[in-house]
């Protein structure tokens, strides 16, 4: 299979929902600017990745320090071992004892899952998967299925702008206000809102003088998830964000469109603005759009992409409407026929298969073209 171009043509996400389905076994190679990427796949799973142009203070031995796992004199040490024996870093501290070893193991599971999360930021850059035997480092990642990956990238691309209006500053720092609830049997969180593992893992790091930028590293869940734990801590008011002194906190202001307009008539105009949108998108696209049983087909692969694309953007609307109109969104696409928003071919025009929707909480979903 012979894959390359740009990400402008053929998003990250395509990319390995593609390698994913075929189960393909080779190295992806990722450029944009200054950075360079390399993702290995075993049968369609992820087994490592690597940043090519990774900075000092993304080294592990770096992330292991600033997470206070060890001390810059236990690295220092270990990495002159290193240097003496040819031994792996991981090795050197596990038989120093100065940490073990399935704590170096879920520090390079860190350092991979971030590597690869950052990928769903780029907006610009190019790609070439070589076929090629891969076989996993002797500190391997446990393997990660391609098709996971990209819904949680997904996920986290959704979910980052509502985050950042609270915690929108890398020097931001934090204060307690109260104890947390017990925890409950079940309740691991995972969603905007709650508050589960995550939430109780950061609460216990906070501390005065620790900014955002500690936080991250010393809880060891990455920045997505450390910034939505602290999210849900302050939307639930067990803890407040501190400014640096000298700068102003931002006016509290609302969040969403039916937060401002309030009430059943706002609903109402929101609906009917939503519906305009929809309207627009179905006007521009009207070639793309299926004529009944006797759909257009496309054997062009881009040109499946490019319609995809129109065709997502009238799901999306018509989820918004449901939602405005339901106050949730449905739990399967088909709803949306049901309630007279869009025709059933349209669930999965320009493709066989229906689309990928899953709901994953009251108003955020993940929609994807077919996995399989």
């Amino acid at each position: 299979m012979s894959l390359q171009g740009t990400l402008k043509d053929f998003g990250i996400g395509d990319i390995l929902q593609l390698i994913g389905q075929q189960q393909k076994t080779g190295t992806l190679q990722l450029r944009s600017k200054e950075q360079e990427v390399r993702v290995g796949f075993k049968d369609g799973h992820i087994i490592k990745a690597e940043s090519v142009t990774r900075k000092r203070k993304d080294l592990i031995g770096a992330m292991l320090v600033r997470s206070e796992l060890i001390t810059e004199t236990q690295l220092e040490a270990a990495l002159e071992t290193q240097r003496r024996t040819l031994k792996r870093l991981g090795d050197v501290l596990v038989s120093s004892q100065a940490l073990t070893a399935e704590r170096f193991q879920a520090m390079m599971q860190l350092q991979a899952t971030e590597t690869i999360y950052r990928l769903f930021t780029w907006k610009d850059g190019t790609y070439e998967f070589i076929q090629e035997p891969v076989e996993p480092d002797a500190e391997a990642i446990h393997p990660l299925r391609a098709e996971t990956v990209l819904m949680e990238g997904f996920r986290m691309v959704d979910e980052w702008p509502v985050i950042r209006k609270r915690i929108h500053r890398d020097d931001l720092t934090f204060e307690r206000l109260k104890s947390l609830p017990p925890p409950r049997p079940g309740d691991e969180g995972g969603e905007l809102g709650t508050i589960g593992t995550a939430e109780r893992r950061v609460y216990e790091e906070i501390s005065p003088g620790r900014d955002l930028r500690k936080l991250v590293d010393v809880c060891c869940l990455g920045e997505f998830e450390t910034c939505k734990a602290l999210h849900n801590l302050v939307k639930g008011e067990y803890v407040r964000a501190v400014h640096p002194e000298g700068v102003r906190a931002p006016a509290p202001g609302d969040e969403r469109l039916l937060a401002r307009l309030g009430g059943s008539v706002g609903r109402v105009v929101a609906t009917m603005v939503v519906l305009a949108a929809l309207a627009l998108v179905v006007s521009r696209s009207a070639w793309a759009s299926p004529e009944g049983s006797a759909a257009t087909s496309f054997t062009d692969p881009a040109a499946q992409r490019h319609v995809s694309e129109a065709q997502r953007v009238r799901i999306a609307a018509a989820l918004e409407v449901f939602r405005l109109e339901r106050g949730e969104l449905p739990e399967r696409l088909d709803s949306l026929v049901q309630a007279g928003l869009l025709e059933a071919e349209e669930l999965s025009y320009p493709w066989r298969e229906e689309y990928y929707y899953r709901r994953i909480a009251a108003r955020q979903y993940v929609l994807l073209p077919p996995l399989r």
